[in-house]
């Protein structure tokens, strides 16, 4: 018979060609979480991007959609509010067993794993010379007075949305390297309306999805190794 992996061996990193589709992720993604919850999988860090799509989080307001139809929907468990997911964006699923320590984030503190998150963010963001926030209240990696005609004197250039089941975490955050930006007037993003969007093109900075894994990978390792 054979015997169950370790959840101590090395985080397995995964690049998805092309786009992938939502629903096929979210299956996969609840499907690896509950093989690393039985010690038959090693944990994940799942680099994809989707076609464009809007999706809600658990507090997700029906009036925040405000152009319903127009853009695939899905209603899904992570934490947060609408959000949009489109080519140009990496997102990094972060399949991690919560329950074991990781670098900087002790055990079962979803707080310093969500911390950690922010972190790990601002510093991918740091490579490329761009200065990441967080703000009290408000979720997500901001930047201060961005480039180009954006509402408010700051916008937000990745979100963060997870769901821990059993302490393990799954979806995780979306840094927006160069989406179509135009496609988050379809929804109150993250349920903010004073502020506005960015991504690493809007602020001039043009960067290849390899290089941004790059930079991903290393500044995981900084938090969470």
């Amino acid at each position: 018979m054979d015997q169950p992996v370790s959840t101590t061996r090395a985080i397995e990193w995964v690049t998805e060609p092309g786009l992938l589709d939502y629903d096929h992720a979210l299956a996969e993604m609840q499907a690896r979480a509950a093989a690393i919850r039985a010690g038959t999988a090693a944990e994940r860090i799942w680099l994809v991007e989707h076609p464009p799509i809007y999706t809600a989080g658990t507090s997700a307001r029906e009036s925040d959609l405000i152009a319903p139809g127009a853009t695939p929907t899905h209603r899904t468990g992570r934490g947060g509010q609408w959000t949009y997911h489109g080519p140009g964006q990496r997102i990094a699923y972060v399949m991690l067993d919560l329950a074991r320590h990781h670098g900087t984030v002790p055990p079962r503190d979803v707080r310093r794993f969500v911390a950690g998150l922010e972190a790990w963010i601002i510093a991918a963001l740091a490579t490329f010379g761009v200065q990441g926030e967080i703000r009290d209240g408000r979720v997500g990696i901001w930047v201060a007075h961005p480039n180009g005609g954006l509402k408010g004197r700051e916008a937000k250039i990745a979100a963060i949305g997870v769901r821990v089941s059993r302490w393990v975490s799954y979806h995780g955050i979306a840094l927006n390297v160069a989406p179509d930006l135009a496609a988050y007037g379809g929804i109150v993003p993250c349920g903010i309306s004073e502020h506005g969007v960015t991504s690493l093109a809007d602020q001039g900075v043009e960067v290849t999805m390899a290089e941004v894994d790059r930079a991903l990978r290393a500044g995981f390792a900084a938090i969470f190794e």
